[in-house]
């Protein structure tokens, strides 16, 4: 079988004295679209965070493309494929769509190419196109998180990592934003998927792992979680069938 893109190893994350990640292991491989589900602050943001190097861990190891990111800065790591988009969103307020868009490409030097894909992300994300000049911080919190996607997507990664893409976003927002998630999927882009709504990810991902207080504690087939009693009952507030 080949190598992970993304193989993490025992990975123990402390805030003060506080574990929030306790010797985590799970792995997403080429092409696939991996959920890690649980309840809030079960550490999946932070474990986001840890391999992304926004956060120091203490133990363990992540590894990307075959090798240790240990001594990776998170700037190296989006020059090498690597792209986030955070919990917030997080865009350039001040900044138009487009500037946006340009500032997810800073690493590239093709511009050619950058040019190629910024009319792609327009084809995929319409709204953008429609407002390209308009400033980022005065939209809507669903256009927000497809801008963040778009420009996290014009680093060009070989792996996307979302964190809550649909958090306080509405319930037609929320439902665009995971069909753009699974586009992005379908055509080669490999992502981790962090997210709360446990039914949208699961339905959504090709395999999934379920984190509980900062451990791993199931992981399998996305689709068949979504018949085990254990997760509709913690995570989709439902019964399982007799």
């Amino acid at each position: 079988m080949s190598t992970p893109i993304l193989a993490v190893t025992g990975l123990q994350v402390a805030y003060g004295g506080i574990q929030a990640v306790k010797g985590v292991d799970f792995e997403v491989r080429e092409g696939e679209l991996v959920a890690l589900i649980g309840a809030n602050g079960a550490g999946k943001t932070t474990t986001l965070k840890a391999i992304t190097r926004i956060q120091p861990w203490s133990a363990g190891e992540v590894t990307y493309l075959g090798r240790s990111i240990r001594d990776a800065g998170a700037h190296q790591l989006v020059a090498r494929g690597l792209a986030m988009v955070p919990e917030g969103r997080g865009v350039f307020a001040r900044m138009t769509i487009v500037e946006n868009l340009m500032m997810g490409a800073h690493t590239r030097r093709d511009s050619a190419g950058v040019r190629r894909d910024i009319d792609r992300m327009f084809e995929t994300f319409p709204r953008l196109k429609e407002r390209a000049d308009q400033l980022a911080g005065t939209m809507s919190g669903g256009e927000q998180q497809m801008l963040a996607m778009a420009r996290a997507l014009m680093s060009a990664p070989k792996l996307l990592l979302l964190d809550e893409p649909s958090m306080g976003l509405s319930p037609i927002m929320v439902e665009r934003v995971f069909e753009v998630v699974r586009d992005v999927a379908a055509q080669g882009t490999t992502i981790l998927l962090v997210e709360q709504n446990a039914r949208l990810a699961l339905e959504s991902a090709s395999r999934a792992y379920v984190m509980d207080s900062g451990v791993i504690t199931m992981s399998g087939d996305a689709r068949a979680m979504l018949d085990d009693p254990r997760v509709r009952a913690a995570y989709l507030g439902e019964e399982a069938p007799a």
